[in-house]
């Protein structure tokens, strides 16, 4: 949702104000769309839960749903590191942190749901070091580990986050597998960001072989934002088209309305920017029943297009199951 800004608390001074015209889109968007579980990604975190209480409560106050379970934790974006993490021989910016980020939580992840949350029960996996992945795709410059072998010894895989939460329904436990992966451009040869952004991705089909502990029983959905089209674009696309393909998984393909192309696309970037792709995905299980799915788009030049536009370069993508 793009719920990121240049300093820390900036987020929840905005929210208090109410006059920001970008939070006041995202609540007319989920009065529209009224989600049981949202998972929002870019939101600045802090420890006390503030910015993201307060971004409940104004949900609420413009139509849509009250949330009265939040769930996040300390992302990895912006949590200093003390060394030169990209190579170029500088420390402390904002690509020396464990994921991008002038400051620790910038551009977090969060659960807001109407069910209530397992906490105890969730796991999280974001301090998970890059090269205890099996098969790792560690970047290399002259043959030698690059940036250096000290900084791949504390390189964490996930840029943001990677978490596994219980969502209690009524029908039983909802596991909801959710991620942000860093974007696989910006960067040099070595290809460090595209080789992450492709294990952050595989991650998820190791976990579900389980490889990092026992796989998820019943009910789960894979969500997250892969920042990564299939199809179009740059990066290392295999590890997405394999967990797209995985019999485990389905896609339902979430559609914008209308006859817009691509019509799968869940982003626009404008220029210099790459343009519309595919880069937010929803996949549940193989075994739960889809009833529905869509990308909230509406026409442009239209009073709801203007305002999905300004809630944020990347469009809500819903889907509807129906559960015992």
């Amino acid at each position: 949702m793009d719920l990121e800004r240049a300093g820390p608390g900036l987020l929840l001074r905005d929210l208090r104000r109410g006059e920001d015209a970008q939070i006041a889109a995202i609540t007319h968007v989920l009065a529209q769309t009224q989600p049981d579980i949202l998972v929002l990604q870019g939101v600045d975190y802090d420890l006390d839960l503030l910015a993201l209480s307060a971004l409940r409560d104004r949900i609420s106050e413009g139509g849509g749903p009250r949330y009265e379970h939040l769930f996040a934790r300390t992302p990895n974006a912006g949590l200093a590191t003390g060394l030169d993490m990209d190579g170029d021989g500088r420390r402390g910016g904002p690509r020396d942190a464990q994921g991008y980020g002038d400051f620790t939580g910038q551009g977090g992840m969060a659960i807001l749901s109407r069910y209530p949350v397992d906490q105890p029960g969730a796991q999280d996996f974001s301090a998970v070091l890059w090269r205890d992945l099996p098969g790792a795709l560690l970047p290399l410059r002259d043959g030698q580990p690059f940036p250096s072998e000290a900084a791949q010894a504390v390189q964490r895989l996930a840029s943001r986050g990677q978490w596994v939460v219980p969502v209690l329904l009524p029908s039983g436990a909802l596991q909801v597998m959710t991620f942000h992966a860093t974007p696989p451009v910006f960067d040099g040869p070595e290809d460090r960001n595209g080789r992450r952004n492709h294990d952050e991705l595989r991650f998820w089909q190791l976990y579900l072989d389980g490889a990092f502990g026992p796989p998820p029983r019943g009910g789960f959905v894979l969500m997250g934002h892969a920042n990564l089209d299939p199809e179009a674009g740059g990066g290392r696309p295999e590890a997405l088209r394999a967990l797209l393909a995985d019999p485990r998984l389905q896609d339902p393909r979430p559609l914008r309305p209308g006859a817009a192309e691509p019509p799968l696309a869940t982003v626009h970037w404008p220029p210099p920017g790459p343009g519309t792709r595919r880069v937010s995905y929803i996949l549940p299980a193989a075994d739960l029943s889809v009833t529905g799915a869509g990308v909230h788009w509406p026409p442009e030049g239209t009073p709801e297009g203007d305002l999905a536009a300004t809630a944020s370069r990347h469009r809500l993508v819903w889907v509807d199951l129906s559960l015992p």
